[in-house]
């Protein structure tokens, strides 16, 4: 019998800046290539959380189980794992994508991250979703026109093509 891997598959993930809104009753709509994206992993479940309290972050199951076993592993620093487990506990929930391609997120973490009924900027990083809030996607945005060009530089001399 062949054993299967204890890390989730490899899926391709899109990439770009997707702007959305969450609504009144805490739903985003996904648009349809994070959709398609979504859709591509055999469990449905997600895990939608925040671990730095600021950007919110949608994880595929199988994703999440992989960052909760990295930060339960975590030795070097335990108190940071502590906290960032603690955050994603607090503030997180398990949901699915519905019909429409919505996704629910818990008060706890709507209120929070100050994103409840307004527009939100949404992108895959590390294999999950990103969801920025206004205030901090500007905020974002004005730190990488900071120093592009040195920054390009750095990243192509370690390598970066």
């Amino acid at each position: 019998m062949e054993e299967k891997p204890n890390h989730a598959p490899e899926i391709e993930h899109p990439d770009g800046m997707y702007p959305s809104r969450m609504d009144d009753r805490g739903r985003v709509k996904l648009p349809v290539v994070l959709k398609e994206y979504l859709e591509k992993f055999e469990d449905k479940r997600l895990f939608v959380t925040s671990l730095d309290r600021r950007i919110a972050q949608v994880y595929p199951i199988g994703l999440w189980k992989q960052t909760k076993k990295f930060l339960e592993n975590y030795t070097e620093e335990p108190e940071v794992a502590e906290n960032l487990a603690f955050n994603a506990a607090d503030l997180g929930a398990e949901t699915e994508m519905d019909s429409q391609a919505r996704v629910l997120f818990s008060p706890e973490v709507r209120r929070e991250l100050g994103l409840e009924d307004q527009p939100v900027h949404l992108y895959v990083f590390g294999g999950h979703i990103e969801v920025l809030s206004p205030a901090v996607y500007e905020e974002r945005k004005v730190a990488a026109k900071v120093k592009p060009v040195s920054d390009l530089a750095k990243a192509r001399r370690a390598g970066m093509k």
